[in-house]
């Protein structure tokens, strides 16, 4: 049986199929209501609205809330230490450059939007890493990963001397801004990010 010819009024319907960009749909949606919500505070049906997506397509690649948590984690927040933190102060002249640099931008970027919403991975982790021991492993990495690459550049600086130095400095580095990003989300205010900017400079050779 052959199949029924199209008259020429009629119009053809095109289908995509894109896979990997409805995937990449999902993430970003989840990755923006996760950090400006809540992982609790978000619905899988809020996500999948916000992409666009039929209930099929979404529960083919994420069967779970929590494979989905777990992505966004690896995937898309990791991602976002790496282009925000750990790219330009290994890229700067000096770590120190590069630290002061990152915290300017995120200064001026949160006093122009007028809205702190903290640090996607400290707001993840403070919600998820007490409760379950997937979340708690999948955040540590990233921070792990962020505390690396910091220590990588203060050692490739002659900054200090030891490894173990480096490490310890890093992991200041990183405590600092994150003490002071959810002081300034509290506050609504990037007084304590400002603050803490001008004390690694004093500190940090």
């Amino acid at each position: 049986m052959s199949a029924p010819k199209r008259s020429p009024a009629s119009p053809v319907r095109s289908r995509s199929n894109d896979p990997e960009g409805m995937r990449n749909r999902i993430l970003d949606a989840a990755f923006e209501a996760f950090v400006t919500r809540g992982y609790h505070a978000t619905a899988m049906n809020d996500i999948r609205d916000l992409a666009g997506v039929s209930g099929g397509a979404f529960a083919h690649h994420f069967p779970s809330k929590k494979q989905l948590g777990l992505a966004v984690l690896k995937e898309r927040v990791a991602d976002a230490v790496m282009q925000s933190w750990i790219a330009p102060v290994q890229q700067a002249d000096t770590t120190k450059e590069g630290i002061l640099g990152v915290m300017t931008a995120i200064i001026d970027e949160l006093s122009a939007r007028g809205n702190v919403t903290g640090c996607p991975l400290n707001n993840l982790a403070h919600e998820l890493s007490g409760g379950d021991r997937d979340f708690q492993v999948a955040c540590a990495a990233v921070f792990d990963r962020w505390q690396d690459g910091i220590a990588k550049a203060l050692m490739r600086d002659g900054a200090v001397d030891e490894a173990a130095e480096a490490g310890r400095l890093a992991g200041f580095v990183i405590a600092s801004y994150s003490g002071a990003m959810a002081m300034a989300k509290s506050r609504q205010d990037t007084g304590a990010l400002c603050d803490c900017r001008a004390m690694l400079d004093r500190m940090i050779s």
